[in-house]
Parts: C-alpha cells; structure tokens; sequence
C-alpha cells in the first residue's frame, strides 16, 4: 500500500467512498455521526485543493481516503472531562474511511500519519464503536470530549511518540 496526495479528477470517486462509509455507519449502529450528506463535494474539493486530501493505493488501486493536517485544529483547543497527553505541535486526522477490500487499509493509513509528526490526534462519535476499536487498535488513548463547530460531541483521542 502507499499513501499519496488526492487529485482533483478523483473528487467522483473520493465521494463514492464517503456514499458508502455512510451507509456502513447506518448500518453499525452510527447513523448520525455522517447522516445523509457529510462530508459535502465542496469541503472534499476544499482538501484536495489544499493538499490535505490523502489516498490510499493498492496495486494502483485506491482503497481508502482521509484528511491529513499539521498544526493545530480549533476543535481540539478545548478538551473536556479529560486532557490531551501533550501540548506539542500536533497534525490531525479526519474524515477517513476504505472502501472495505483491502484488510488493514485505515491502520495504514493512521501509521501513515503518525509517521509524519510523531503527535496525532483524531475524534470520533461516541456511537461509532468501529473506529473506537481502530483507535485503540493502533495505540490512541481516549483523552476527553471535545465539540465540533456545531456543537456535537466527540469522543478525542492522541497518539504520541513522546
């Protein structure tokens, strides 16, 4: 597998992914974290042209998405019932997702990530038990809450290499 930047030609297939993370969340008991339309075309368009749309690629194929950043991220300025486990410089993940066919796909992707900064933190909801087991798979610690802009609540997680 390998990680590369997103191309604005694959907007179609970035959103095809997002279609269907949706409808597996439904269908695992997190409906509403995404709901019917999150991420919308025109923030997905807005990472790929930032550069901070990723893929994954296997055998050319790509298999998985999410947004990366270095520095820091208004939403994780406070953190609730908790605390982060550093106050080092950070880079975030958000919005990733596989299409499913490949074993290990987001794993990758989140040691992709990691091995860029060394400090990463990520959030998710409180009713998506899937990612929660992907985070403490791959050694987040669950830090607190912390609320997105418009004032959901999420479960923030870190990992740091010190």
């Amino acid at each position: 597998m390998k990680i590369r930047k997103t191309r604005p030609d694959e907007l179609d297939l970035i959103m095809k992914m997002y279609e269907n993370a949706r409808l597996f969340m439904a269908g695992h008991g997190n409906p509403t974290q995404w709901g019917n339309s999150y991420p919308k075309r025109t923030l997905i368009a807005e990472d790929i042209e930032s550069g901070c749309s990723y893929v994954c690629e296997e055998h050319g194929k790509i298999i998985a998405t999410f947004f990366y950043k270095e520095g820091p991220d208004d939403t994780y300025r406070r953190i609730y019932a908790g605390q982060w486990l550093n106050e080092s410089p950070y880079a975030v993940v958000h919005r990733i997702t596989s299409d499913g066919t490949v074993k290990g796909a987001a794993s990758f992707c989140l040691n992709w990530a990691f091995s860029q900064c060394g400090n990463l933190k990520i959030d998710t909801h409180r009713d998506n038990r899937v990612m929660q087991h992907l985070l403490d798979k791959n050694g987040f610690k669950y830090c607190g809450t912390i609320y997105t802009e418009d004032g959901s609540e999420r479960m923030a997680f870190q990992k740091s290499a010190g």
